[in-house]
């Protein structure tokens, strides 16, 4: 079907305001944000412009792409609720129009947004998270130590690492043990005092070292001062993983999940629920676009604020659902698959049944 004149005058209205949305709640939303971070800006003396060059410039398209689905639900409502004000709509339809192909520009800038949503998911916006996550870590969040004890690590399929500490400061574990390991047989086992990372050689150097070896009945006992290995480790295993799930690309995000399970470190959900979310939510974009020209198609005697304020209300569900969703993920209480999916589809459903209401 071809475009005519009034699919791109509605196409035209409906990108126009998703724009201004997009500037008008960022606006919004990074002053509060400013708001609530000034003491730590003015604490670490820094400028206004550093902030926006180093903070506000990587927060915004990330807010942008997160509140993607409402954004463009809220746009909807604002073109369709003028529409219908102005009587366009009903003439439209009274042309012989149906209600699907008045939907068909609506559907074409939705499908455009999710589109760009799904590049920015994957990998655009995590690449700005990077730098913005980096920044809260440096400036807003306190300086993070690795506390955990005693602490097991898979560093290979036959290969078992333990430390009985680590400071993530100096890059050094104390009390290490390395264990070669195949079937139920203990074939080496290296133990060190400490463990001290060169970042100059990308080495593991291990300190005041005693090294077992086993053959059958035989056992060979070795020491040495240093000895400088390769391990499937690294400092960045004792960093702060604070919203890490958010810097990693669907690629970084598959390589990570591997190497957590293969660790034996199953606690990685909230990953796989962001893998999932970078396809439900431009789904949820094309839903809740339909669902906003349900709500608005129809002229309303109340005016255009009770129908701005359905909209606004839906988006505040969505929202918490959404949210409410990702938590049940990350704690593993449901699938990744059905933490990401749920909302868009329970409100895919709404929409079919909203359908039924609206004016032929």
């Amino acid at each position: 079907m071809r475009l005519k004149l009034i699919d791109a005058y509605i196409l035209k209205k409906f990108l126009s305001t998703f724009v201004y949305v997009v500037i008008m709640l960022n606006a919004i939303i990074c002053v509060i944000d400013y708001s609530e971070k000034s003491q730590d800006f003015y604490r670490n003396k820094l400028s206004l412009g550093f902030i926006i060059e180093h903070y506000y410039i990587n927060y915004i398209p990330y807010m942008t792409n997160l509140l993607s689905p409402i954004i463009v639900f809220l746009a909807t409502v604002f073109v369709t609720v003028r529409l219908a004000n102005r009587t366009e709509i009903i003439a439209m339809l009274a042309s012989g129009v149906s209600f699907m192909r008045l939907l068909m520009p609506y559907m074409l800038g939705a499908a455009l947004l999710a589109v760009i949503s799904i590049a920015g998911t994957t990998y655009l916006v995590p690449i700005t998270n990077k730098s913005r996550v980096a920044f809260e870590r440096a400036f807003i969040k306190e300086r993070y130590f690795y506390d955990a004890t005693n602490v097991h690590f898979r560093v290979a399929p036959d290969a078992y690492a333990y430390m009985q500490n680590y400071n993530n400061f100096t890059q050094t574990g104390y009390q290490f043990t390395l264990e070669r390991i195949i079937g139920n047989q203990l074939l080496e086992k290296l133990s060190a005092e400490r463990i001290r990372w060169d970042s100059t050689s990308g080495k593991w150097s291990i300190e005041n070292y005693r090294l077992h070896q086993f053959s059958g009945e035989r056992e060979v006992l070795k020491y040495g001062e240093k000895i400088d290995t390769l391990l499937r480790l690294s400092p960045k295993d004792f960093e702060s993983t604070h919203l890490l799930h958010e810097e990693l690309t669907i690629p970084e995000i598959n390589a990570y999940v591997e190497e957590q399970l293969m660790r034996g470190n199953t606690a990685v959900g909230i990953f796989l629920v962001q893998k999932n979310m970078a396809f439900a939510y431009p789904f949820a974009i094309i839903i809740l676009t339909f669902m906003g020209v349900i709500v608005s198609a129809r002229k309303s005697r109340q005016g255009s604020g009770v129908q701005i304020a359905i909209g606004f209300l839906i988006a505040f569900l969505f929202i918490i659902l959404a949210r409410m969703f990702m938590s049940l993920g990350q704690a593993g209480s449901v699938s990744p698959f059905v933490a990401a999916w749920a909302p868009p589809l329970l409100f895919g459903v709404l929409a079919i049944i909203m359908y039924k209401t609206v004016p032929r």
